[in-house]
């Protein structure tokens, strides 16, 4: 069967829903080797596939593991996607943002390959947050809280989690379909009714361009509504890092200091407009506007915050450490690097500062690698901020000494003009 289905695809043929999910089912069950399989994503690489065939894709996906029913819950569900980015904490906020809100969020997210640590990395720099744990648990904390975040578990998606990590290493994973499929299959099985995608753009992002990211965008758009999902997308740009900390428990502290009202501004400002927006979608505001006023309210008063407290209780977690962030992982050293010139940082290079961040530990390079939890990076400016020669640009966290090529790098990252 597998050979047909190549040689199909390879000459840009369309395949049928059956063959695509007999396909999947065969692979899931190992009836179908590795390497036949990456012949099929390669040809989908360079052929693409119809939006019907991507839906076809994306069901067998969903059902190749646990689905999650959300219905019995009070309320819209909520969910976020972001494609992620250097510095993207955004869900930390965001969610005990909605639920603070009046909404209800139950999320799965997923752990960094690369730059830092995703959502669930950055969550586990709090002792004992707890991001595995059955369903029912899940959904009994969501009834609860209204808010809860939990890592994807071995059972669900099982057909994603096989082709994300044989795209990985035979370079197909730049492929709109093969991302919109693996990620909409993920945020439909996990049950919500309301889904908001940030698709971000620039050279710290997936998608380098606005107009890829757009694309992408629209496809995943497409496969939520036809599976009776109600979807919406913003485009953001991640040409330089969003906000100021790079890395897991600095992320985690700049993530509390923003529910407190007192974050960054672009970083604020994004988790206020993407909350509003999902209010909106969950009917619980007349426009965005209101939402973004209702947020502010929400971080003025705290009660974002609180929420957030509440979630990391119900979900295990130490709240000492987030009451007292300085509490949260430590590294040995932090370093200060300051400005070799005067003048206006012009540009800040989210990809290079990343795999600074990551060169320090804050990210892994492979599948399974532990991350350190204490390091990274927290800039002390923005692009087109003027800063004087002598002017801290950056507080270094690392447990080693860093070294003159590190250094050399870093000012090699950030443009004074």
């Amino acid at each position: 069967m597998i050979i047909s289905l190549i040689e199909k695809k390879k000459h840009g043929q369309e395949l049928t829903w059956d063959e695509i999910h007999r396909m999947i089912d065969a692979y899931v069950q190992k009836q179908i080797p590795d390497y036949q399989m990456s012949a099929f994503l390669m040809a989908v690489w360079f052929q693409g596939m119809t939006m019907e065939e991507t839906f076809a894709l994306t069901d067998a996906m969903i059902h190749s593991g646990k689905v999650l029913d959300l219905h019995d819950l009070e309320g819209v569900s909520c969910d976020k996607h972001s494609t992620g980015g250097v510095g993207d904490k955004t869900s930390l906020v965001l969610v005990p943002l909605v639920a603070a809100c009046g909404g209800v969020v139950a999320k799965m997210s997923g752990r960094g390959l690369g730059h830092t640590g995703g959502t669930i990395d950055k969550l586990e720099s709090i002792p004992g947050f707890q991001t595995t744990m059955e369903p029912e648990c899940f959904k009994q904390i969501v009834k609860q809280v209204h808010a809860a975040i939990i890592g994807q578990s071995s059972d669900f998606v099982v057909a994603d989690q096989l082709l994300y990590a044989l795209r990985d290493v035979t370079g197909t994973i730049d492929s709109i379909p093969l991302i919109a499929s693996s990620i909409m299959s993920k945020k439909i099985a996990a049950g919500s009714d309301v889904i908001l995608l940030d698709v971000k753009y620039g050279e710290g992002a997936f998608m380098k361009t606005k107009e890829e990211a757009v694309k992408l965008a629209e496809c995943m758009c497409q496969i939520g509504k036809r599976f009776n999902r109600k979807m919406q997308s913003v485009i953001s740009n991640m040409n330089e890092p969003l906000g100021l900390a790079i890395g897991n428990a600095l992320e985690v502290k700049e993530a509390i200091e923003t529910l407190h009202g007192k974050g960054p501004k672009d970083f604020q400002t994004l988790c206020q407009e993407e909350a509003a927006i999902l209010l909106h979608m969950a009917d619980l505001v007349s426009s965005k506007e209101e939402g973004i006023e209702k947020t502010r309210v929400a971080l003025e008063n705290d009660q974002a915050f609180f929420k957030f407290l509440e979630m990391v209780t119900a979900q295990g977690g130490d709240a000492s450490f987030v009451l007292d962030p300085s509490r949260l992982p430590k590294a040995a050293y932090v370093t200060d690097l300051y400005s070799k010139k005067t003048g206006t940082i012009s540009t800040l290079h989210a990809l290079s500062l990343g795999l600074l961040a990551m060169e320090l530990g804050a990210g892994r390079k492979k599948k399974g690698e532990a991350i350190d939890p204490s390091v990274g990076i927290v800039l002390t400016h923005k692009q087109g901020e003027y800063v004087d020669e002598d002017t801290c640009l950056a507080h270094i966290h690392s447990n080693h000494i860093l070294d003159d090529k590190w250094i050399q790098k870093f000012y090699e990252s950030i443009e004074i003009k």
